[in-house]
C-alpha cells in the first residue's frame, strides 16, 4: 500500500506532496457542470470580465478536492475507510485557470476508534498553495483509517 496505516502516522508529521497540478479552464467548466453549479463567476467569461477579478474563479469545491486529492498518494491511498468531516475550511486567495496548485499536509491528532478496534481517526490539516506560495485553501479533515493488519 502506498498509503499509511493509522499506526504509521505521528502527531506533527508533515508531508510536502510532490505532485502538483496546473488547473485549466476546462477543469472549472467540467466540475461546475458535473455538480450543477451554474454560477456565472465560474462559467461565464463575459460576465467575469465585469467583476473585480476580470476572469472566472475556479470553483472552490474543485480547489478543496484537488488540495486533498494531491495528498492521497502519500497518506491515505488504500488505507482510508472514509472521511468523517471537514472543518475550518477557508479560501484566502482566489484560484484561476493557469495557476499551479501544490499541497502540504500536517497530522494534527490521532485517536483510536472506540467502536472499531482495527481502525483509528487521523486529523489532517491540508493546505494548498499556488505557484506564488500563497495559501489558496486550508481545511482540517478527520479520516477513519485502517490500522496495520496483525501478522
Amino acid at each position: 500500500m502506498p498509503g499509511l496505516y493509522f499506526d504509521e502516522f505521528t502527531e506533527g508529521q508533515v508531508f510536502q506532496h510532490e505532485v502538483r497540478r496546473t488547473v485549466l479552464d476546462m477543469d472549472n467548466m467540467l466540475y461546475s457542470s458535473l455538480t450543477y453549479n451554474p454560477a456565472a463567476i465560474h462559467i461565464d467569461h463575459a460576465y467575469c470580465e465585469t467583476t473585480e477579478f476580470g476572469k472566472p474563479l475556479m470553483n472552490s469545491m474543485f480547489t478543496l478536492g484537488l488540495v486533498i486529492g494531491l495528498s492521497v498518494q502519500d497518506t491515505t491511498f488504500g488505507t482510508t475507510i472514509g472521511n468523517l468531516g471537514m472543518t475550518e475550511t477557508t479560501f484566502p486567495k482566489p484560484v484561476f485557470a493557469g495557476d499551479t496548485i501544490r499541497s502540504e499536509t500536517k497530522v494534527l491528532a490521532l485517536r483510536e476508534s472506540k467502536s472499531r478496534p482495527t481502525q483509528g481517526i487521523v486529523t489532517f490539516e491540508h493546505v494548498g498553495y499556488n505557484q506564488r506560495d500563497e495559501v489558496v485553501c486550508r481545511t482540517v479533515r478527520n479520516a477513519l483509517m485502517m490500522k496495520k493488519p496483525q501478522a
